[in-house]
């Protein structure tokens, strides 16, 4: 049975803050959303070489679905499986939207939006410790973050429907470099207007 106290890593991530840290093949990692509705926004690279990261492109398509949730495949940009989603006690996590920038933000929200915090930046400060650059920032994955899409094909952000202590599960089917981005949007209702902290769990195959 996994649990904090058998976790070979346990991480508190601050309300808008960034981590990152490496999850071998066959671990589990478990992402807690600590208070709800806090969308984690999450790339994948491979461990021994960062060119392989995460498609949401080919996730979607190997998964023929709009959302990941149990069973996904985490799907690389050379098609090989990166981790698979074996819990998820949320049902709803987006890889369409993207991350928020300073640019976006000005163009959704106005100009006055331009210098607050947003995930592309904390995406940066964290690439940059392992020798990546912009360049190396792709689409990612959303966690707990509510997107859904109407029948014409607009997609819109809507309130979280995580509650507190809500998780997703992934088994590394590779060594991978997991970088997180604890949302700090505060112009939408991806993080209830309310950024919060979250937990990042580790474990080692076979607990």
């Amino acid at each position: 049975m996994r649990t904090e106290t058998n976790a070979i890593q346990n991480h508190r991530i601050a309300a808008e803050a960034p981590w990152s840290g490496i999850v071998r093949k066959g671990q589990t990692i478990r992402i807690i959303d600590s208070d709800g509705q806090q969308a984690v926004d999450t790339i994948f690279y491979r461990a021994d070489d960062f060119a392989e990261r995460y498609s949401a492109q080919d996730t979607l398509r190997v998964q023929g679905s709009a959302y990941v949730g149990v069973g996904t495949k985490v799907v690389s940009n050379e098609g090989n499986v990166m981790l698979t989603v074996t819990a998820d006690s949320c049902g709803r996590h987006d890889t369409m939207a993207g991350a928020c920038s300073c640019e976006s933000n000005t163009v959704r929200f106005g100009h006055e939006t331009r210098y607050l915090h947003a995930c592309r930046d904390n995406f940066l400060l964290e690439v940059s410790k392992h020798g990546m650059g912009k360049r190396d920032i792709v689409p990612n994955i959303n966690f707990f973050m509510n997107v859904p899409i109407s029948p014409e094909g607009r997609m819109t952000i809507v309130d979280g429907l995580s509650k507190p202590g809500d998780h997703v599960e992934l088994v590394a089917e590779m060594d991978v470099l997991c970088v997180i981005s604890n949302c700090p949007q505060i112009n939408n209702p991806c993080n209830g207007f309310n950024p919060t902290p979250i937990q990042v769990l580790i474990w080692e195959a076979g607990i």
